[in-house]
């Protein structure tokens, strides 16, 4: 009798939407697919993303790291990550749009083989085919792990929802009166949500500069500085 030996690029199965996986298999499963760019494990379960479009997914995701990025730059002790994959619990290795965590004295940390791991402070998913799981499965497990402010842009909709853990709950935040919503983790990350439904990123890089101009960012940046 003669037994057929497998391939070598056969003995790791792959990745399928809907399979079932721990997260070290998840993992390893990932690790052995260089072509697939986004893979998440949410809940035990396998998401893989469908092809982006320009409209409802880059320009919008590039306008969030844009946002992010000016912040960041005045503000010590932070990293902003694209596209990270983020080790929560044994359940869930989502890949969030984007994240900005404190580096030093923060809630999460970097592995040695430099994945995120716990809760970031913030994270922003940009939510276009995948609303469902978004503001359901990802909240709940946002929530859970503690990550502070959850932010998702449901661009088909036209709506930007911002969450604030408070008492182990998410509280949608509404901007004020002038149209502002301000992060209640990062002092002085302000966002005018008009201008940012409506494409007016130079006005939303304005509002976030006069944030970075306020006394509550001052203060903050001293704290930053002295972790």
């Amino acid at each position: 009798m003669i037994t057929a030996k497998l391939s070598p690029t056969l003995t790791i199965p792959p990745l399928e939407n809907g399979d079932k996986l721990t997260r070290v298999e998840f993992e390893r499963r990932y690790s052995a697919m260089p072509n697939v760019k986004k893979a998440e494990l949410i809940e035990g379960v396998v998401y893989m993303a469908s092809p982006l479009r320009i409209t409802n997914h880059g320009e919008p995701h590039a306008d969030i790291i844009g946002w992010l990025s000016f912040y960041k730059a005045f503000t010590p002790n932070l990293q902003l990550g694209d596209n990270c994959t983020v080790r929560l619990d044994l359940d869930n290795e989502p890949q969030p749009d984007a994240l900005l965590r404190i580096q030093v004295g923060g809630q999460s940390t970097v592995s040695q083989d430099g994945y995120v791991e716990g809760a970031p402070e913030l994270i922003v998913e940009i939510a276009a085919s995948s609303v469902s799981l978004d503001l359901h499965q990802k909240l709940n497990v946002y929530r859970r792990n503690q990550v502070q402010e959850y932010l998702v842009w449901r661009v088909e909709d036209g709506e930007f929802d911002w969450f604030s853990l408070q008492q182990e709950q998410y509280i949608k935040l509404e901007p004020l009166e002038n149209g502002i919503i301000y992060s209640q983790v990062f002092p002085g990350l302000w966002l005018d949500r008009a201008a940012l439904l409506t494409g007016n990123l130079a006005k939303v890089l304005t509002v976030v500069q006069q944030g970075l101009a306020s006394q509550e960012h001052e203060v903050f940046v001293k704290r930053l500085s002295q972790s």
